[in-house]
Order: C-alpha cells, then structure tokens, then sequence
C-alpha cells in the first residue's frame, strides 16, 4: 500500500510538474497582456498580498497555539496561509524550475507579461519588510508592557489597628 502511494506521488508529481508551470504563465499573460505598467502591477499586488497575507497568518498560528481551541485555528491557519502562499510559489516554480515547462513559462511571461516576475521578487520583499516591521512593533510593546509591569508598585494594604475589647 505505502508503495502505491508512493508510486502515485511521483507519478502526480511529474504530471504537475509538466503542467503548472505553462498553466500559471498563461494565466499570468492573459491578466497582463503584454504590458509593463501591468506588469509591475500586478507584480507588486501578487508579490505583497500573498507575500505578507500567508506571514500574517502563520503569526495568528504561533500565537493561537497555546490557546484554549487554539491547534484547531493554528491548523486552518496554517493551511490557509499554505493555499495563499501559492501563487507566488507557482511564480517560483517558472523561476527556479529546470524542466521544460519552466522554460516555456519563462518565455510565456518574458513576452505576455513583462516585468511581472521583478516586480513580484520587488513586492515579496517589501512584504517581508512590512512583516517584519510588525514583529519589531509587536516586540517592543510586549517589552514596554513587562516594563511597565514591573515600574508599578505594588498596592500596600495598611496595616489593621489591633483593637481589644
């Protein structure tokens, strides 16, 4: 049975690898139509949105976890933030991939989508940017809070006057 599986995986595997690459370009080129403002900007919309949406999502996840029914929103969560992240993954497998498909994506968006995949790259980066801004706010104010926790004096009760009948 594992071998089976494990048979029909790669065979998937191969079938997906020939096919989304080409997909997604053509996708991509019938959304620009071979034009650079469009392009960039839909580079830049697809680099950023589902660049820091998925980010965002994994911080909801690591910091739900501990949570009273926090695994169950972690798992959506994550599983979410793995379904949004993949149109820039898509992108990623034209990019890097080494098959003929990712040269045929390639070439799709070197001529129906100009400049998408640099202002993608460009978008992805202000993403993490933005991302980690956030962390260092989200830092500060956990540490301006234990400061502040700590500056409080603690509330004295006064002392009982003993009173003997």
């Amino acid at each position: 049975m594992i071998l089976a599986t494990a048979v029909v995986l790669v065979i998937a595997y191969f079938i997906l690898a020939s096919f989304i690459p080409r997909w997604w370009a053509q996708r991509l080129a019938s959304l620009v139509h071979g034009s650079f403002t469009q392009g960039i900007w839909w580079g830049l919309v697809y680099g950023l949105v589902f660049t820091l949406v998925p980010l965002l999502l994994l911080l909801l996840a690591v910091r739900m976890w501990k949570r009273k029914g926090g695994k169950f929103i972690a798992g959506v969560a994550v599983v979410i933030a793995l379904l949004g992240s993949l149109p820039n993954l898509m992108t990623l497998t034209i990019v890097l991939g080494g098959n003929n498909a990712a040269h045929a994506g390639e070439r799709i968006l070197d001529v129906d989508a100009p400049a998408f995949r640099g202002a993608c790259l460009v978008g992805a980066i202000v993403a993490a940017i933005i991302f980690a801004l956030a962390l260092g706010l989200m830092g500060k104010r956990g540490i301006n809070r234990r400061r502040a926790a700590k500056a409080t004096p603690e509330p004295t009760v006064p002392p009982q006057e003993s009173r003997e009948y």
